[in-house]
């Protein structure tokens, strides 16, 4: 507008260089704007994308958003939407790959963004879903999503629904209200999908387990548990804190842990030549062997993977009041087709242990750990204005500015080149 401003002035001037010429309305309505200050002008900035964090700034970025909830306040609603994507997951059929992916999203979304009751934060779950579903090339419309949703959460009109799934029909329902959270649920993902910078590529512990498993010798009873606790571990932070590697060999040492747990000393292999759980459980905790630089996993690292996964075990065991396993939750929901209440039943595998054996191996790891090594101390990360700027989300979400959103830092890109050239 200044540009066409200024030329048109400059053609008037021309025309009558005196100045009498009585200007027209055109030039009446159109005051002159002064330039855009350079200063006001957003800079623009890099955003890169950090694939795992440091247990200190998980504390910090967890106390950060956490307010004024308490830590058993924020785990519970971490476990409750973790049950709500294991629920939709299996009403819709998805992968455990597409609902790990979500449930890891979601974690890292709440690193950034304060988390909401489970009831306020049905929007957030689903769109981790969503996001989740694209990532791995099991696309669902948010419309299919929400119809799931509202069958989980509202049993009594699903009971009344009249499609052969179960499924509640969205056209029976408040447009207004669909329409709503439809628009709730896109506004989200933008959010989830600036945090991960637009990165697509999820590792997931799964096919670790079976390879590593097998290189192990371990015994298909130990690396089907094994499976089991990795699906376990996205209900924690740990996919956030390790590699898919080191958290699979984590999840094999926690079930041969749990495995050989108060069972008598037997043969070190069995009739088909696998190791026994007790001599898997021994190598994976002493520093000895190649196994941590052939695996690159360190002692500590499947220490604390086992305690971890201990905690959240001893947690779902004592409560008494829920029908959720640390293995799989049920669904919310009685009204799930056949297939459905199959795979749920398939996967409600309820281990053998109970709290005071869980706490038992927690001292006893404890004891190991004290003898073979001093007490570790986590460094805290400092709450210092640099720090702060780094884990800021103040402009995330915001069309002002231009933002390149980075896999890497720059120092990783030119080490990348380096070698490849």
């Amino acid at each position: 507008m200044s540009m066409k401003h200024a030329v048109h002035s400059g053609a008037s001037s021309a025309a009558d260089p005196q100045g009498s010429r009585t200007p027209t309305a055109s030039t009446s309505q159109m005051p002159i704007m002064p330039p855009h200050p350079p200063s006001h002008i957003p800079a623009p900035s890099s955003r890169f994308y950090q694939p795992y964090f440091s247990h200190a700034e998980i504390e910090f970025l967890s106390e950060k958003q956490r307010g004024k909830q308490s830590a058993t306040q924020e785990e519970r609603n971490r476990q409750s939407a973790c049950t709500f994507l294991e629920a939709i997951g299996a009403r819709i059929g998805f992968p455990r790959r597409t609902i790990a992916t979500a449930q890891a999203i979601y974690h890292r979304f709440h690193l950034f963004y304060p988390a909401k009751n489970p009831q306020k934060d049905f929007d957030t779950t689903l769109a981790a879903l969503y996001v989740s579903a694209k990532e791995n090339d099991t696309l669902k419309k948010p419309r299919e999503l929400l119809a799931a949703a509202y069958t989980i959460r509202r049993p009594e009109a699903a009971a009344k629904s009249k499609n052969p799934m179960g499924d509640i029909d969205l056209d029976t329902m408040n447009p207004q209200e669909v329409e709503n959270d439809r628009q709730k649920l896109l506004t989200v993902e933008r959010l989830m999908l600036e945090t991960m910078c637009f990165n697509f590529a999820a590792r997931m512990p799964f096919p670790y387990v079976i390879k590593i498993g097998k290189k192990m010798n371990a015994s298909k009873k130990c690396i089907k548990f094994a499976w089991r606790i990795a699906i376990d571990s996205f209900r924690t932070l740990l996919p956030l804190i390790y590699p898919p590697h080191t958290l699979a060999v984590g999840c094999i040492y926690v079930a041969a842990l749990l495995l050989s747990y108060d069972k008598p000393e037997g043969p070190e292999k069995d009739a088909d030549g696998n190791w026994s759980e007790s001599v898997i459980a021994r190598r994976l905790s002493t520093h000895s062997g190649d196994w941590q630089r052939e695996y690159r996993t360190k002692v500590s690292d499947c220490e604390d993977i086992a305690h971890t996964v201990l905690d959240l075990f001893i947690q779902f065991t004592q409560i008494q009041s829920t029908n959720a396993s640390p293995s799989t939750p049920s669904s919310p929901s009685p009204n799930l087709p056949i297939r459905e209440k199959h795979n749920l039943h398939a996967l409600q595998l309820q281990h053998p242990f109970k709290p005071d054996q869980l706490i038992q191996i927690k001292i006893t790891l404890r004891e190991r750990e004290s003898e073979n090594h001093p007490v570790r101390k986590r460094k805290r990360v400092k709450a210092s204005a640099e720090r702060s700027t780094q884990y800021s989300n103040e402009n995330i979400g915001q069309n002002e500015g231009t933002v390149r959103f980075m896999f890497f830092p720059p120092g990783a890109i030119a080490i990348t080149e380096k070698k490849a050239s």
